[in-house]
């Protein structure tokens, strides 16, 4: 009996999460008459030229080279800085190191409205208001504190003996680190860089207020954008087809790494 409320607990989620993506896809290839009429009709005829719409004329495309460079570029910057700090505070403590970590921890209790107006004219003074420099700087300072709590437990985690043994081998600490413990640290990275890079694609608040321009808006403010648009014009099908072109990415990242991600969440698990 027990088995029996599991499964069907299960099956319940596995509905709850996969039937609004399904919606949403076999929507974005029907016409808005057919969505509004007929919500859960499977659709007759595939309507692709919605993606085009989506694409071209609502201004995705742009929208979309910005997101991935303003992702990729924070990434690229935050881990490696990241990964330096988690190292040092995990392997090298030294007085003050725990209210550092406390500091970090405290950083990701403060929303995101409580800092817009003081980083507004902070990036406006340094001339870097609506360009894609202030943004990924701002999303890297942002993202810095969870980034190295996460990574500061994958360190701590890895015997300090290997860093003996480099050291006997003659590593310095430069080398020890960039050819020993990184590498060892590897599926930590993956994991905090997915959700680094899922939390930053998605990211609205910052980007509707530091980016002003058409040309320099991401993907979110382009989606919030074709809703508005596409209100008055009813081309409903060019709307989902733009919400699954925002979607596609985020879920082929999760399924080429969906197994370090298990691993790592299992790791903790274990560990805790």
């Amino acid at each position: 009996m027990k088995k029996v409320l599991v499964n069907a607990v299960l099956g319940l989620f596995v509905l709850a999460v996969l039937v609004p993506l399904l919606w949403v896809g076999w929507s974005s290839l029907k016409t808005g008459d057919r969505i509004l009429g007929s919500p859960w009709e499977l659709p007759t005829v595939l309507h692709w030229e919605n993606y085009g719409h989506a694409w071209r004329e609502a201004g995705i495309d742009k929208a979309f080279v910005n997101s991935m460079v303003a992702t990729a570029g924070s990434l690229v910057l935050l881990l490696p800085i990241s990964a330096m700090a988690a190292y040092v505070l995990a392997k090298y403590p030294f007085r003050g190191s725990k209210l550092v970590q406390t500091v970090f921890m405290g950083q990701m209790m403060f929303p995101h409205f409580l800092v817009i107006v003081p980083l507004f004219f902070l990036l406006r003074d340094m001339q870097m208001l609506d360009r894609m420099s202030g943004l990924i700087a701002v999303y890297v300072a942002y993202s810095l504190s969870f980034t190295i709590f996460v990574l500061t437990g994958f360190f701590q985690a890895l015997p300090n003996e290997l860093m003996e043994a480099a050291r006997m081998d003659g590593c310095g600490h430069s080398k020890t680190f960039w050819k020993i413990m990184l590498p060892l640290a590897k599926p930590g990275l993956i994991v905090v860089g997915i959700f680094d890079g899922i939390g930053l694609w998605n990211e609205y608040n910052l980007a509707l207020v530091f980016m002003t321009r058409p040309e320099n808006k991401t993907l979110p403010l382009g989606i919030a954008n074709l809703t508005t648009t596409q209100q008055y014009q009813s081309d409903w099908g060019a709307l989902f087809a733009g919400l699954v072109i925002v979607m596609v990415p985020v879920l082929v990242v999760y399924w080429f790494f969906r197994d370090r991600i298990h691993e790592a969440m299992l790791a903790g698990a274990v560990k805790g």
